[in-house]
């Protein structure tokens, strides 16, 4: 019996690791390099088949860092065949065995071939809508007609965007984060999108529309993410790229000045160089990049006409006549230690100087008589450093691996103003200086592991900032400068955050769950000697999720569905206590009272995509609680306007967004993008404490509104292409009033030359001249109509060559 049961148990063994052995599968992993110097190849075809038959079992290409993974094979003997074009073939005998889940190929190394191959160049249109839908994509190099412009520029005509006094929007909604390389900087704000008008769009190399972002983001941003891809080459050796554009703006005076003040800027001319270096060699990677522009802008050309309860009326000009110098350099290297180990760091060196010459005349209803005038020179200079560094482990399993990186910002802001307040009886000169020192620490660590059907991301960051700011008045005889208004204040912001996001994937549906909870301390302290407001701050714990489901139709259609919670804090400057004078009788002060608004936002959208074209839909919807905006308000018995940050409650943005690509042959394609949605701001009532208390209150605003955006690509025998875009923004609503409809047409010309090294293009914004902000305000007692016929149309040349 004992001898049975021993040779029965033995036979159940044998049967029982024969059956696990043949439903275990394997995964096979590798990196392809060339043979000479040892680089890594991307793209190259990887095969595996049997070696019995040369039956083919599985295939792949490689990643852009060489890279390769061939899942779920079976155990047994096979061969690995690795081709490349201008590479010989290279095969290896490969056994399969039981005992683990993966095996790492290691290096593969293949030769070139002999026979001498001329430079092949392939340009492919980036796939503009991610497979997941959640992002769009746009290359620089693609977007003819504002080639040469600032980054603020050359979003405009891309899908989703608009913009609007210098803010960028999203689907009508201006709470946008800017990311620099997927981290938030100075240069662009630490909230809202700053400085964007002024930054070279020659040192980008894409840029990123993100409308429902993933945990792993940070939270604030409920329009959305639009990040920013500088230019860095990869290739072995050294190379590098030069570009030279110049231009002319304001070819002539679209409205007259009001009588008594400097001519306006016309034709003014704009110039940026530009100069890329990257030398690599083995497993050290260096990139210099620099980037100069400087500009002479019409910045601002408002008319604006007061009416008063009373019967007044008030018509005025506000001009500014903009010199800006504004120099970028990026510089860092990257270091391969090992397979498994790298380390990237880099410095960026920013520097915008700012001269505004500036007139403000006021007259009376018929310009018979003039009331005041207001001459003004700004001098802001605004310095910015960051040094980055980043580490990252990659374990043996493929797409395994840990991202560390500490970033150190430093943003100066120093501004001087200097007026000039001419009144019918009297002179005054009056100045003010405002410094603020911003520091800024970040440290992050992420952690991704792959699994047989998804993906799971996780980490942690945190954020310390540190503003004070010191703002002194300066005031002449009769000013009517508010210097008890000044002094110092500091803003602490405190962010530790942890997140995880998983993705699962099969056949037909896709799925994403992520969860970011944020600890949030704000501190504003408040110098105890301002007139009216007092130190502030709050602090919350709170939990941000995200999710979206996806199903397969078929190989061409997929439907999604998103939701997902996002925060807008207060930027430093909404709560700074400092009233601005930029403009002399509408005045802007913030409010260290603001508290965030919280944002709930779904979407649903479908993409089909047929052999030359696509087409892509979502429907959208986001609500908000604690709405941020501005009021204009005024207190008897002044005329000034206070415009003042203030929450107001509810809003609400639905809409359709529709993005239609088409290439119809190979002379012509098209892009069309349809923005329609509906805003409200729901009925309010505030207290605005500045200059002294009073209280506001609006009726329910909304409005039905869009925008239509048409991109038509022209390419030519010769390597000439071509791309005509025309922009229409309907009427909208804003705080307190409406903006009236704009209608733009840009025109851009690009020729390759030098076999393919050379770049000419010659392109034309705003081509007829029609783009002007027309706005009409609604307050309590007033109400005021504006027309800014600022600088829009410019016409630019450049030239580049990449060796």
């Amino acid at each position: 019996m004992k001898i049975k049961f021993f040779y029965t148990l033995l036979f159940i063994t044998i049967i029982t690791s024969y059956s696990f052995a043949q439903s275990k599968s394997v995964t096979l992993s590798g990196i392809v390099k060339d043979k000479a110097d040892h680089t890594v190849l991307p793209y190259v075809n990887v095969v595996l088949k049997t070696e019995k038959d040369n039956a083919f079992v599985s295939g792949t290409v490689t990643d852009e860092e060489g890279r390769f993974s061939l899942s779920k094979i079976k155990s047994g003997n096979y061969f690995i065949e690795v081709s490349y074009i201008g590479y010989t073939t290279k095969k290896e005998i490969v056994f399969v065995g039981n005992l683990s889940d993966y095996l790492d190929l290691k290096t593969i190394e293949i030769a070139t071939a002999s026979t001498t191959l001329n430079e092949v160049v392939i340009t492919t249109k980036t796939n503009e809508i991610s497979e997941k839908m959640d992002k769009k994509t746009f290359s620089i190099k693609d977007n003819i007609s504002q080639s040469g412009g600032s980054i603020l520029q050359a979003i405009q005509n891309l899908p989703s965007v608009t913009t609007q006094d210098g803010k960028v929007q999203l689907r009508g909604n201006d709470k946008v984060t800017v990311l620099i390389d997927g981290k938030q900087t100075a240069l662009t704000g630490f909230g809202n999108a700053t400085g964007l008008d002024n930054i070279p769009a020659s040192a980008i190399e894409r840029i990123e529309i993100i409308n429902n972002p993933s945990a792993k983001y940070d939270a604030n941003g409920n329009a959305g993410i639009i990040n920013i891809i500088y230019k860095k080459n990869k290739k072995n050796g050294f190379n590098g790229k030069i570009g030279l554009t110049t231009g002319l703006g304001s070819l002539w005076v679209r409205k007259e000045n009001l009588p008594t003040i400097t001519p306006q800027y016309t034709f003014t001319p704009k110039i940026n160089p530009s100069i890329s270096l990257n030398y690599r060699k083995d497993k050290v990677n260096v990139f210099f990049q620099g980037d100069y522009l400087y500009t002479e802008t019409l910045n601002k050309n408002e008319f604006v006409t007061r009416n008063y309860a009373n019967g007044d009326i008030i018509n005025s000009q506000l001009k500014r006549n903009r010199n800006t110098h504004f120099t970028t350099l990026k510089s860092g290297i990257d270091y391969a230690i090992n397979d498994q180990n790298s380390l990237t760091v880099s410095g960026m060196f920013g520097s915008e100087k700012i001269i505004d010459r500036g007139d403000q005349p006021f007259f009376n209803s018929d310009y018979s008589q003039r009331l005041r005038l207001w001459q003004f020179l700004e001098d802001e200079l605004k310095t910015t450093v960051m040094a980055t560094a980043s580490y990252q482990h990659k374990f043996k399993e493929p797409g395994r691996l840990i991202n560390a990186g500490f970033n150190y910002t430093f943003h100066r802001e120093d501004e001087k103003y200097f007026y000039d307040n001419y009144l019918p009886s009297t002179t005054s000169t009056d100045a003010f200086k405002l410094i603020s020192d911003e520091q800024v620490y970040d440290f992050n660590l992420d952690y991704i592991a792959p699994f047989k059907y998804g993906k799971l991301e996780t980490g942690i960051k945190l954020r310390n900032r540190n503003i004070p700011t010191n703002m002194q008045f300066i005031p002449g005889e009769n000013s009517v400068l508010d210097s008890n208004a000044g002094g110092w204040a500091t803003y602490k912001e405190l962010i530790p955050a942890v997140y995880g996001n998983y993705v699962f994937e099969n056949k037909k549906w896709e799925a994403e769950l992520g969860l970011r909870i944020e600890y949030v301390k704000i501190q504003y302290d408040v110098n105890p000697d301002h007139v009216v407001y007092k130190s502030d701050g709050y602090n919350y714990t709170q939990p941000f999720p995200n999710l979206r489901l996806a199903y397969k139709i078929n190989n061409n259609d997929k439907i999604s569905v998103f939701y997902n919670r996002r925060v807008d804090r207060p930027n430093e400057v909404d709560i700074r206590i400092f009233p601005k004078y930029d403009d002399a009788e509408i005045i802007k002060v913030g409010n260290p009272a603001l508290r965030p608004q919280f944002t709930n936002s779904v979407e649903l959208g479908y993409k089909t995509t047929w052999e030359k074209g696509s087409l892509y839909n979502a429907v959208y919807h986001h609500f908000a609680a604690g709405t941020i905006t501005r009021i204009s308000s005024t207190v008897a018995p002044s005329k000034l306007i206070y415009a003042t940050f203030q929450n107001v409650d509810k809003s609400y943005n639905t809409g359709l967004e529709t993005i239609l690509s088409q290439e119809f042959s190979k002379l012509y394609s098209l892009n069309i993008n349809l923005n329609a949605y509906r805003n409200q701001i729901d009925a309010f009532t505030v207290e605005n404490k500045y200059p002294t208390a009073h209280t506001f209150s609006a009726e329910q605003q909304e409005i039905i509104s869009g925008n239509l955006k048409v991109n038509n690509s022209f390419r030519f025998a010769n390597n000439l292409d071509a791309q005509l875009t025309a922009i229409y923004l309907a009427p909208d609503i804003i705080a307190q009033g409406k903006i009236k409809a704009r209608f733009s047409l840009d025109l851009g010309l690009k020729k390759t030359i030098q076999k393919g090294k050379g770049e000419l293009f010659l392109n034309a914004t705003d081509l007829l001249n029609t783009m002007i902000i027309k706005k009409e305000i609604n307050g309590q007692g007033f109400n005021y109509i504006s027309n800014d016929f600022y600088e829009t149309q410019v016409i630019r040349l450049g030239y580049s060559y990449k060796f």
